[in-house]
């Protein structure tokens, strides 16, 4: 395990379950904002979140705050030169992560997407979870909505997360020496005790933290004795984490998966049902999320281990993404967790039973097992061979994002389906 993950204690941290809860919050921070503002996505559309956004981040910085906005070429492809320009011209740094071109209308920019949801602010208070900033988190977005969560932290754990923010920035093209100057610039780091829970930021980048975040996963499944719970969205994970799960399961774990069940793409769904016979036969408990699309990236082990970020537990995310999670211990936090997903379990899931698999072929099923055992205990090796090009951080102004919507706003709903597995 990487030596710099390590427990930082004294800290306040709360869950934040969709969009309701998470866009007051980070925009009541941000026009509270008095000396920086730094705001990572992966999705930003134009709509009435992404209008809200926008004019915090405005207000921001008309009243002297160094606001910094970095968003994914991929994932937000389509801001007009208005909303672009209504940022930048009040101050605002916006930075595009491999903003990359279009081939007949399509993005060839498909892998290594920055995919991290963070925001910082004046050093105090800090972000991180699964949710973009688009409308579809929102329930009023209908059957849609996306089911998902964040935390908002505050105490020494913001200053690491702080410190990799800018070191982000400084990574991107600006340099060490533009880090260092910046870090004397912005506010103190908090160091002051918040509460009592101890947390862990544990990042994923294709350089020195290939596997942080799944070792992290393993780790914690190893060690637990009587539960485990995993609410992802996009499941398909690596032979060895799937390995432990069962393992944890055959030694009297109560182990339970809570899996799209309405998924916003289909392949989702296919995927992950291809591990059923594995799971279940193990004594893994499986549960479908059916009320709408399940978009979180939540676990919990036992009764202290805790975890909330934007990795989800599959190819890109395990194996080429960009990703941030907050790791927490705190019995506190770990009980609303569990609440939270109880409650997700008994209204809002259907429990698969292995009779619903059973109508399957079962020499097929033992085809597609033997395929499927493969996949994962390839897989991570295979994608990892993909180039590994250090994508830059390109001012938005300088890409064509701004050029090619000159007039109007994006259509959200056409971006969601542009920008799956967010």
């Amino acid at each position: 395990m990487n030596n710099n993950n390590h427990w930082i204690g004294g800290n306040r941290i709360e869950l934040l379950e969709n969009g309701e809860e998470f866009f007051p919050r980070v925009f009541d921070a941000i026009r509270e904002a008095r000396r920086e503002v730094i705001v990572e996505t992966f999705i930003l559309f134009e709509d009435k979140v992404g209008l809200q956004l926008h004019a915090a981040l405005r207000s921001a910085a008309q009243r002297g705050a160094k606001v910094d906005l970095m968003i994914d070429g991929f994932g937000s492809p389509d801001l007009s030169r208005e909303f672009i320009e209504g940022l930048t011209s009040v101050g605002v740094k916006v930075r595009v992560f491999d903003p990359g071109q279009r081939f007949m209308g399509q993005r060839l920019n498909v892998f290594r997407r920055m995919h991290r949801k963070i925001v910082v602010v004046d050093g105090e208070r800090a972000f991180v979870g699964g949710i973009n900033y688009s409308e579809d988190h929102l329930l009023d977005f209908g059957p849609k909505a996306k089911q998902d969560y964040a935390v908002e932290l505050a105490g020494p754990v913001v200053g690491e997360i702080h410190q990799f923010v800018l070191r982000a920035i400084a990574l991107g093209g600006k340099g060490a020496g533009w880090f260092r100057r910046r870090l004397k610039q912005a506010p103190p780091a908090s160091g002051s005790h918040a509460g009592e829970a101890d947390a862990m930021f544990v990042t994923r980048d294709n350089r020195r933290h290939t596997n942080d975040i799944e070792q992290q996963y393993r780790a914690a499944i190893r060690a637990a004795r009587e539960r485990i719970v995993i609410a992802n969205a996009y499941f398909f994970p690596g032979y060895r984490l799937i390995k432990e799960l069962r393992r944890a399961a055959r030694r009297g774990v109560d182990v339970r998966l809570i899996l799209q069940g309405e998924p916003d793409m289909p392949i989702v769904k296919t995927a992950a049902s291809m591990l059923y016979h594995h799971l279940l036969h193990a004594g893994v408990r499986i549960y479908e999320y059916c009320d709408r699309p399940l978009h979180g990236k939540v676990a919990l082990m036992d009764g202290q281990w805790s975890t909330v970020g934007s990795s989800n537990l599959d190819p890109l995310s395990l194996s080429l993404n960009l990703e941030a999670n907050v790791i927490v211990r705190d019995a506190a936090f770990n009980k609303v967790l569990w609440e939270r997903m109880d409650q997700l379990m008994q209204h809002s899931c259907k429990r698969i039973d292995t009779a619903d698999l059973a109508s399957e072929w079962s020499g097929w099923r033992l085809v597609r097992s033997f395929f499927v055992f493969h996949i994962l205990r390839w897989y991570p090796a295979l994608l990892g061979r993909l180039p590994r090009h250090v994508p830059r951080l390109t001012p938005a102004e300088a890409t064509d994002l701004a050029s090619r919507r000159d007039t109007g706003k994006s259509n959200p709903t056409g971006g969601a389906t542009q920008t799956d597995a967010a």
